[in-house]
């Protein structure tokens, strides 16, 4: 099957602040120039945030990851999960057709959206607000017919029920996923015969379900709000990101308090390792420490760069020419006070680490893409002109 961009683009990405906190952080799982390891869970994301993928999305994942736009569009059109064209704003709903769901009544389904969405797949309703597809198995085949709705499963299905699901989106419910039918999770109709709860133990849903619930994020655009951005392949296990807004209503009433996730840790009167600073500003300078067999020289300290309270005749750099430099970070450079390619020009591994250090969920850009090189160059372009 072909598949081609909509011919119909926006003009523009970018992620939410919080949401490029989070690609950030899967970047920082692989090593320099391996970036495009990330490239299947950024375009997720980006679909995850805006429904669907666009040509600005793609073009600016292949900028943050130093790839060719190309390449990132070959994964993109690879995979049959990306959706390339504009989704229902509401809800887009996938219907398992494989074997079981077919069997159990998944072209009735298909009929019913038809019916009620649009005559055809990827075609967007009247109204705009649903669409439709139908997919290869989803895994649910003790449960079928069933289907995917936003990020969850509605399982059990009859014709009516289904309508009826589709019936409550409409008029502005988010129905609970799972069992439609009233079975907990996939025992026989007849009731669980094994791994019976005791008394007093049973829940008034299955975990899938109760984290649909409390999450609350079904059918909602992902802003990275959600639950809290934990990176534990990151030494210290640090959080990136607040916690998310919601977060007292993810803490089960049973489960016992839980310390937040550590930050930085200070030296407390000690070198926190041998280069004097915190662990984290420590891994900001790792790159250009010596392997093993060459000389060791001291590992620079962490230094506050110099900074401004505003930008020189209120005319700040176009600092996004800088790769690695994207528009949340610059406003995240803006806000510590560096507007301009001079600034960056002037910094030494010190400040480097600072600034690494600083950037919320893009710790090691400022090293690993050598900002003040390309600072410099355009700094001299600047004064050449």
């Amino acid at each position: 099957m072909l598949r081609r961009l909509h011919p119909e683009q926006p003009e523009s990405f970018s992620f939410t602040p919080d949401n490029h906190a989070w690609a950030e952080a899967q970047i920082s799982k692989y090593p320099a120039g391996r970036q495009a390891s990330a490239v299947i869970p950024l375009l997720w994301r980006a679909q995850e945030q805006e429904g669907w993928l666009s040509r600005p999305a793609i073009e600016e994942i292949g900028r943050m990851l130093d790839m060719a736009y190309i390449r990132v569009l070959e994964v993109a059109t690879f995979y049959f999960m990306f959706q390339l064209q504009p989704v229902g704003s509401l809800a887009h709903v996938q219907v398992c057709g494989t074997t079981s769901c077919m069997i159990c009544g998944a072209e009735d389904l298909i009929a019913v959206c038809r019916e009620k969405i649009a005559p055809k797949a990827h075609q967007l309703s009247g109204d705009g607000r649903f669409s439709w597809e139908e997919v290869e198995c989803l895994g649910a085949c003790a449960n079928a017919p069933m289907v995917q709705i936003g990020k969850d499963y509605y399982e059990d299905l009859t014709t009516e029920s289904f309508g009826a699901l589709l019936d409550r989106f409409a008029a502005g419910e988010v129905p609970l996923p799972g069992p439609q039918s009233g079975r907990f999770a996939a025992e026989p109709a007849g009731g669980a015969t094994s791994l019976v709860p005791e008394e007093g133990e049973s829940a008034a849903h299955n975990a899938s379900v109760t984290l649909a619930r409390d999450i609350g994020d079904t059918i909602r655009r992902i802003d990275g709000t959600e639950v809290p951005l934990l990176t534990p392949w990151r030494k210290g296990n640090t959080a990136d990101a607040q916690p998310p807004r919601n977060r007292d209503d993810l803490m089960p009433p049973s489960s016992p308090a839980q310390a937040p996730t550590p930050g930085p840790r200070s030296s407390e009167g000690k070198p926190a390792d041998e280069t004097g600073v915190t662990e984290q500003a420590a891994e900001a300078v790792e790159m250009g420490r010596p392997k093993n067999g060459q000389a060791a020289q001291s590992a620079p300290h962490v230094s506050e760069p110099a900074r401004l309270g505003a930008p020189r005749e209120g005319r700040p750099d176009d600092l996004q020419r800088i790769t690695g430099i994207d528009a949340g970070i610059e406003g995240l450079l803006h806000e510590m006070g560096i507007y301009h390619y001079e600034q960056i020009a002037e910094w030494g591994p010190a400040e480097i680490a600072w600034v690494d250090a600083h950037l919320e969920g893009a710790g090691g850009r400022a090293s690993r893409d050598d900002w003040t090189g390309q600072a410099q160059a355009l700094r001299d372009g600047q004064t050449e002109s």
